[in-house]
């Protein structure tokens, strides 16, 4: 049986690499948010970038094999999403914060969870090589 005592399932670590691509993403999404209001670009791409926001907000301080944080991003998406279905932000109280409810969202669509799984597929496609090692051991 092998000895996992030294090599742990995950390691907390600070990628600096990987918190750029963050703030870069995150950027991004808040640019999208106060200038771009298409029917294409900030409601699907938007969708799109959170999950990789997501996922690199994690690697930054998550060192572990890239589909140990990709499905638990993906998850939480959904999850977000699911929460949207039930009205969560009328149940939480918290229609009338425009911030929270940006952020929760408060419309159930199957589109979401469509550019939820395509943000999830391009972190596989960007880490996909190191799927089954650790990602950024060096950094």
């Amino acid at each position: 049986m092998k000895n996992t005592a030294n090599n742990p399932l995950f390691r907390f670590r600070f990628s600096i690499r990987s918190f750029i691509v963050f703030v870069l993403l995150f950027l991004v999404e808040v640019l999208i948010a106060l200038f771009v209001n298409d029917s294409f670009v900030r409601p699907y791409g938007g969708d799109i970038i959170v999950v990789i926001l997501i996922y690199y907000f994690l690697k930054t301080f998550i060192q572990t094999k890239s589909l140990y944080l990709i499905i638990p991003t993906l998850l939480f998406a959904y999850a977000v999403e699911i929460a949207q279905y039930f009205r969560m932000v009328e149940a939480l109280g918290v229609q009338d914060n425009a911030i929270l409810r940006t952020v929760l969202g408060s419309s159930f669509s199957w589109g979401d969870i469509l550019c939820y799984t395509i943000g999830a597929f391009i972190c596989y496609l960007i880490d996909g090589r190191k799927l089954y090692g650790t990602t950024d051991t060096k950094r």
